[in-house]
């Protein structure tokens, strides 16, 4: 009787850990082991922040830190409800935004004694409009005094979360084409208000997560949406005025932020929802929540003004009735899942570092990513960091049961990636069955069989060569089975010709934005190697290059210093510290002082299977690079005008003795070695093949 494919999934995990647990045992040994496994293990923390709320107190006079030369224009529209503008203001004032900022105060003729409290808070330009006139008119008056490059439009019933303004705007610096940004809204209680709006084709709206936890995977990742709440939104202040400020034809309120945000698109831009920045919004304050009554009776009104406005592009939307779902939301771009073991750290390790790359390229390319870690656990920063780009990450809760998470969202994919053969042994079986329409791509990472083979040849270890060969087995299955694989190398392809013939293999190599070449010869000093001791090549190519290489070199050059840097330090690397000259960093966040400051990098492996990112990396800043053969395998370098390769102990201390003082030798290995990253490591070299295999 055949397995059930989700039970399969199961025992294949629970097999897949015991056997790299056993290799983990016979590598590592047993405390490093043990510390891999507590933190496979360890629980997710909560990802949740306390909302800040301004303390209620009387109101007494103070100052907000504005500048003359804002960058950004905040306009604030007021009617009455002086608490609420006292609370909002103080929030502001309380977490001052990074950028220059003015603040705005529009009174539109409030009953209350507002405008005599306002006038008396330091750094705020007020504006007093003789008549009440709504929404719409506060704030194109707001917008026609503003000085600053961007104007905020932010509701008097709204409290700023730290770091709120610097989110939206930073946004017009990452994304070429955004026109319009607006916050995550949440309730006083913490629960979302929205995250983004839909439009359906009636024009009637719905407030995208209403009611549901804001730090839910659909609500994480920056994302285009059909209209933002014009409660928190940015938008450059020329573009505001070159679309004619808020449409008045809404006046006094109500669809003129949706109206806007169709005439941004209307102009060739998107509009952009961004989670980063939290505002907290007490819905209704000023104009309450009866459609029947008062102001917002014209919402009903304006509604059929926006769909007759509209109705060709209406045409586009989901019909009314429709749940809005993240496959729905995305139904217009190729929409690709990508798998790997953990959330990449590109700080930490090139592999990473290429998927986060392949990732900007898709998103460039028009698709929409999502990510799945295996381990099913969110990763921070990390997570963060893929969410601002616009990857949709799912993770534990909500995705704590792969099976099921396939289950319902594997229809929508055009293409799906799985990374490492331990993962997409688990993974391709579920794939074939909940996602039969996707195109079912191995990432081999690097050929792991092969970098086994040669750890074990070179240990003289019989037990890893078996293993090796097991991986071997395993992972030739997989490439067979894949509608396609990728290899990092020609030098790999050309080995699995041998070894899965017929099999589809192509090269998607590491992946590098260009970068600036840095610093010149003379202002620089000292060798860099950068490496994650994850990885066993890593340690053994320290320990070799600490123990033969150094010394040589020291004994002729006393000055020149050692730099290792790379996360997961063991303590048989960390003690190599206690060497004269050697200075073991440990992971750095930022690797660009190193990349500047140091003379040559080295790349002393001596097993490996790939391409070597430590290699690229440097090149692509025009550092030099010293390294054995394994290291450079398959990088299309030239030895002597792109790079020096010694693969014994007292050659590998001549080449970097040579390169340390030839200032000659040293600019054209820089300029060869960043021409050679641009040919064959660049995102145009791997844009034909991910165009053909991920969205065709």
């Amino acid at each position: 009787m055949p397995v059930p494919v989700e039970a399969r999934f199961w025992i294949l995990r629970a097999l897949g850990l015991w056997r790299r647990g056993w290799a983990s045992l016979r590598t590592r040994g047993p405390a490093a082991t043990w510390r891999r496994l507590a933190l496979q293990f360890r629980r997710a923390p909560a990802s949740a922040r306390a909302l800040y709320l301004p303390p209620a107190a009387p109101f007494a006079p103070f100052t907000l830190p504005t500048a003359e030369t804002p960058r950004a224009s905040i306009v604030i529209p007021v009617y009455g409800a002086f608490a609420h503008t006292l609370a909002c203001l103080r929030a502001i004032a309380a977490h001052p935004p990074l950028a220059p900022f003015e603040v705005i105060v529009v009174d539109d003729a409030s009953p209350d004694d507002s405008l005599e409290k306002l006038r008396a808070i330091g750094g705020l330009r007020v504006h007093a409009r003789p008549a009440n006139g709504g929404f719409i008119a506060a704030c194109n008056d707001g917008a026609a005094l503003a000085r600053g490059e961007y104007l905020v439009f932010l509701n008097n019933d709204t409290v700023p979360q730290q770091g709120w303004l610097d989110a939206l705007l930073a946004t017009f610096g990452t994304v070429a084409d955004a026109g319009l940004v607006g916050a995550r809204l949440v309730y006083p209680d913490g629960r979302l208000q929205e995250a983004g709006g839909v439009v359906f084709a009636d024009g009637s709206g719905w407030n995208y997560g209403r009611f549901d936890d804001p730090n839910g995977c659909r609500y994480g990742y920056l994302r285009d949406a059909d209209y933002l709440s014009g409660a928190a939104i940015a938008i450059p202040r020329a573009l505001f005025q070159r679309l004619g400020g808020f449409d008045t034809r809404y006046a006094p309120a109500y669809y003129e932020d949706t109206d806007l945000a169709f005439a941004v698109r209307a102009a060739g831009l998107r509009t952009l929802y961004q989670p980063a920045a939290t505002v907290v919004h007490d819905e209704g304050t000023t104009s309450g929540t009866d459609l029947s009554a008062g102001p917002k009776a014209a919402q009903l009104r304006n509604q059929k003004v926006f769909a007759d406005k509209w109705r060709e592009a209406l045409q586009r939307q989901l019909p009314p009735g429709t749940e809005p779902t993240p496959a729905l939301l995305h139904r217009g771009r190729r929409q690709v899942l990508l798998i790997d073991a953990l959330t990449p750290q590109p700080d930490r390790d090139s592999g990473s570092l290429r998927l986060v790359e392949l990732m900007r390229l898709l998103i460039e390319e028009g698709a929409h990513v999502v990510f799945l870690p295996a381990g099913g656990k969110p990763d921070g920063d990390y997570t963060r960091a893929l969410q601002a780009l616009g990857v949709e990450c799912w993770h534990a809760p909500e995705a704590a049961r792969l099976p099921a998470w396939l289950r319902e969202h594997g229809p929508r994919f055009h293409a799906a990636m799985v990374s490492r053969h331990y993962i997409a042994r688990e993974f391709f079986p579920l794939l074939r069955r909940y996602a039969p329409q996707a195109r079912l791509l191995f990432d081999t990472v690097d050929l792991h069989y092969l970098r086994e083979r040669r750890d074990a040849e070179l240990a003289g270890d019989a037990a890893a060569l078996r293993a090796a060969g097991r991986t071997r087995t395993l992972e030739l299955a997989l490439i067979r089975e894949a509608d396609a694989s990728f290899v990092v190398s020609a030098v790999e392809r050309a080995l699995l010709a041998q070894d899965a013939p017929g099999a589809r293999v192509e090269i998607l190599s590491n992946l590098h934005r260009p970068a600036p070449p840095g610093p010149g010869f003379a202002s620089r000093r000292d060798l860099l190697f950068v490496g994650g001791f994850r990885h066993p090549p890593n340690a053994d190519a320290v320990r070799w290059f600490v123990e033969a290489v150094f010394p040589r070199l020291r004994a002729a050059r006393p000055d020149i210093a050692f730099h290792c840097i790379g996360g997961d330090v063991p303590e048989a690397i960390a003690r190599l510290g206690s060497a004269a000259g050697v200075h073991v960093h440990g992971h750095v966040p930022d690797l660009q002082p190193w990349l500047d400051g140091c003379r040559i990098s080295v790349a002393p492996l001596r097993f490996g299977a790939g391409v070597k990112g430590k290699v690229n990396q440097a090149m692509a800043h025009g550092l030099p690079v010293v390294a054995t053969g394994c290291a450079v395998e398959g990088m299309h370098l030239r030895e002597g005008d792109d790079v020096l390769v010694a693969d014994e102990a007292e050659a590998f201390a001549q080449a970097l003795l040579r390169l340390y003082d030839d200032e000659a030798l040293w600019m054209r290995l820089a300029a060869n070695g960043r021409a050679n990253v641009a040919r064959h490591f660049s995102a145009d070299a791997a844009r034909a093949v991910v165009r053909s295999l991920f969205l065709d």
